[in-house]
Order: structure tokens, then C-alpha cells, then sequence
């Protein structure tokens, strides 16, 4: 049997989204939003691969280097497991949009990649995000797909998006609440 997945955009979703700047280039920017590490520790306990991918053209830009996104990486996972949570995996597409990647988002070349490596099935999971580009990605790959309104997507405006999520939620906390619900 194939692996179930969460997969999991970042800032919006696990950390608050950049204000002034476009980018977190370091671990002191980074803060995850509240609830959040009690919504990983939650996802430990499912049987479900927990993945995150987003897009982090800063690198391809020449605004952070792929250095400090590994240790803003590997600080968010070592937060995580201290809090008791779990991160299986972690995809990054770090081109810019102009480069046309078949792996950044909304095209769904990052779920492809995880589920060949982590044996996903992508019709049982599902995609996490606070903007139209995941729900699209997760769309595009036959997931199942929450929206959160902690990130840059307002209600109002999630109710204009030309491709709808299956559910719309306040933050991750009540994503993993509902998702664990589910068959």
C-alpha cells in the first residue's frame, strides 16, 4: 500500500509570512505562527508522510543564499522534533519564475517528485497552503486541498479563486483537525 501524504506549504502555513521583505534569510526571521508546532505534533501522530514544498525563488534571485535556507531548514526541523512534531521531508523548487520550472508552483512537479521517492499516494493526500498557487498545485495532482487564511489569501478572496479548495480553514491547527477527520 502506497503512503499517504500532508503536504505542506511554509510561510503562510508553518511561519508567518515575510512582511517588509519578500524573503526570510535567516533564522532570526523566522517565526512559526501560533499553533503551528502543536498542528506537526498532531500530524506525528497520523499515519501520513508530513512534507513540506514551496517555492523559494530568493535563491534563484540571488537574495538568499541555498546556505542559509539549509540552516533556516535545518533549524525549523530541529524546532520541530522539539517540539515533539515530525517533518519527513522538505522540497524546495529555489528557481525563479522566469527560469519556467516544472517543479515550482502552481505546476505540481514537487508532489510528483516526493511521491516517486516517498511512495505517495497523491489521490489520498493532501496540500496545504494560503495561496491559489498551492491550491493549484494540489489540484493539478489529484489532491485534496486546504486553504489557510494565515498567510496572504483572505476569505473573500479565496471564494473568487479559479480553482476552488476543498475546504477553507483559519490556520493549520484546524487543517490537521480536520484532515485527521478524514477517511
Amino acid at each position: 500500500m502506497r503512503n499517504r501524504a500532508v503536504f505542506l506549504d511554509r510561510d503562510g502555513v508553518i511561519n508567518a509570512s515575510p512582511t517588509q521583505k519578500r524573503y526570510i534569510t535567516s533564522w532570526e526571521e523566522f517565526r512559526f505562527l501560533p499553533g503551528a508546532l502543536a498542528a506537526l505534533q498532531a500530524l506525528k501522530t497520523s499515519r501520513r508522510k508530513v512534507i513540506v514544498v514551496s517555492n523559494q525563488a530568493g535563491v534563484g534571485r540571488g537574495i538568499l543564499q541555498a546556505s542559509q535556507l539549509r540552516e533556516i531548514t535545518r533549524r525549523m526541523l530541529q524546532a520541530t522534533r522539539a517540539a515533539g512534531g515530525r517533518i519527513d521531508a522538505v522540497y524546495y523548487c529555489t528557481h525563479s519564475p522566469e527560469e519556467g520550472c516544472p517543479c515550482r508552483k502552481p505546476r505540481a512537479g514537487l508532489l510528483r517528485k516526493a511521491a516517486r521517492r516517498l511512495s505517495i499516494n497523491l489521490e489520498r493526500s493532501f496540500v496545504v497552503g494560503d495561496n491559489v498557487t498551492d491550491i493549484q498545485m494540489g489540484a493539478a495532482a489529484g489532491c485534496r486541498t486546504v486553504l489557510v487564511l494565515t498567510g496572504i489569501t483572505e476569505r473573500k478572496d479565496a471564494k473568487q479563486m479559479a480553482v476552488s479548495p476543498d475546504k477553507t480553514v483559519r490556520d493549520l491547527q484546524q487543517a490537521v483537525g480536520w484532515i485527521l477527520r478524514q477517511r
